[in-house]
């Protein structure tokens, strides 16, 4: 005889069938982008229907944005757990830059995400309610980081701090993005570790030595 199912194990199981669905999305979006994603091919690789999927999310437009909402929320979540205001500056920005190189080189999907909706020039992202404020949050840590340089005489003055976070971007950014046509154009292969390795401190001295008071 077939259990019952509580209230709790219904939001339970809705809960993980809501993940398994972005997960595969997220996939799917990456590798084909918003145009050649099909939410039939989605629905096969989850534990779901098509029907399903428009429930939870009213299309495939929605679905996009809640796979974007998702992605960009992990890598806050990220570094707003690692505290980086409680630490000495030059300690606490080394670590961001860090962990955002990091966090690109084990997402690379999120780096395709990315590049992806640029190709549709942000016009989907500009729709998710508070994305604009939640990632807001990396701006007001640098500016915090900034501040406590600049009052200890690390850092120099005058640095805007949505300059600090495209910089460090940018860099953390072309590692991925740029892995294949780089390895193709002058043979270095960006995704070993050895490389990444190198790379990383590359990046955090570059960041450091501009930042660096006069």
């Amino acid at each position: 005889m077939k259990k019952k199912q509580t209230a709790e194990s219904r939001i339970l199981e809705a809960d993980q069938t809501r993940t398994n669905i972005l997960e595969v999305a997220t996939r799917e979006f990456a590798d084909k982008g918003l145009a050649g994603a099909r939410i039939d091919e989605i629905a096969e690789k989850t534990n779901s229907s098509k029907r399903m999927i428009y429930y939870y999310f009213g299309g495939k437009d929605g679905l996009y944005e809640a796979v974007l909402e998702r992605a960009y929320g992990h890598i806050r979540k990220r570094e707003a757990e690692r505290l980086f205001e409680t630490m000495p500056a030059d300690e606490a920005l080394r670590a961001l830059i860090e962990l955002t190189f990091d966090y690109h080189a084990s997402h690379p999907d999120f780096v395709r995400l990315v590049m992806n909706e640029n190709i549709h020039h942000g016009d989907h992202i500009g729709k998710i309610p508070g994305i604009k404020e939640r990632n807001r949050s990396v701006i007001a840590s640098l500016k915090t980081i900034i501040d406590k340089g600049v009052a200890a005489r690390l850092f120099r003055k005058g640095v805007d701090p949505v300059d600090l976070h495209m910089s460090i971007s940018a860099l953390c950014f072309f590692n991925v993005s740029n892995r294949y046509t780089f390895e193709a154009n002058f043979g270095v292969d960006l995704g070993s570790p050895k490389t990444q390795k190198k790379r990383r401190a590359q990046i955090a001295d570059i960041i450091l030595a501009w930042m660096k008071a006069d």
